[in-house]
């Protein structure tokens, strides 16, 4: 247990602390994009979308922290040939995601606080309601950090890894209804939208906070489905991922 914590702490501080202290510039890609978003949503609807704008702003914000691992996986393996070292030891790559995750967590506690505040002002709901949230946005994490890491994988430069970032963030974040209802969006393009598991993590979202009406079997078969979508790729993470043979 203790080489384990030791090696998640390792995790923490060379991809997190270490970028945190040392180029504090950095902070800002991670409060810019969901803020910028969520002031267009919020100025264009003149205000009225602005609590779910702001549960928008949370979605992105993990999704962001998630997929963004891949850039840093890229850079520690291809880079600094960190990974080289980590495969060769006992570290397993179970341990390897948890410890780079909890470090994407440390990395973006910032901007994570100050939606956080947004939200505690502006979104109005019951208890039951923020810990419906709080599992939601563990799920959409762990569907992010798990395919952060398949993509690293795949990756041979960090240049790659922008490219990925670049497709991805619009592909879960900006085009799928998470800053806005999707009854915003009219047939057949609805459909479309279901592809992408950050459409359910915001329908459920929308629905605790009472911004979105859900029936109880819409409602568990929204979580059903995004639960679906996180257990896929995360075994394709690990099980499928180049990890002993990079």
């Amino acid at each position: 247990m203790k080489r384990y914590l030791s090696q998640i702490m390792a995790s923490i501080l060379v991809n997190s602390i270490y970028a945190m202290i040392n180029y504090p510039v950095v902070l800002i890609n991670t409060l810019l994009a969901p803020l910028s978003i969520l002031a267009v949503v919020t100025f264009a609807s003149h205000g009225t979308l602005l609590p779910v704008a702001a549960l928008g702003a949370l979605i992105m914000n993990m999704v962001q922290s998630g997929t963004s691992m891949q850039g840093d996986l890229s850079h520690l393996k291809n880079d600094m040939k960190l990974q080289d070292m980590i495969v060769s030891s006992p570290t397993s790559a179970g341990i390897y995601i948890l410890g780079m995750a909890i470090s994407e967590i440390v990395y973006s506690i910032p901007t994570l606080t100050l939606l956080l505040i947004l939200n505690f002002i502006f979104v109005k709901i019951s208890i039951f309601g923020w810990l419906t949230i709080f599992l939601d946005m563990i799920l959409i994490f762990t569907f992010s950090i798990s395919l952060g890491f398949f993509l690293s994988t795949l990756s041979s430069d960090i240049v790659q890894s922008w490219a990925f970032s670049g497709i991805i963030s619009p592909l879960l974040t900006t085009i799928p209804p998470v800053y806005y209802p999707i009854t915003y969006i009219p047939y057949p393009w609805r459909y479309l939208s279901y592809l992408s598991p950050t459409t359910y993590a915001a329908e459920i979202a929308q629905s605790a906070a009472g911004y979105v009406k859900l029936n109880l079997i819409n409602f568990a078969l929204t979580w059903i489905i995004l639960i679906i979508f996180t257990i896929f790729i995360f075994v394709i993470a690990l099980k499928k991922s180049r990890w002993r043979e990079i």
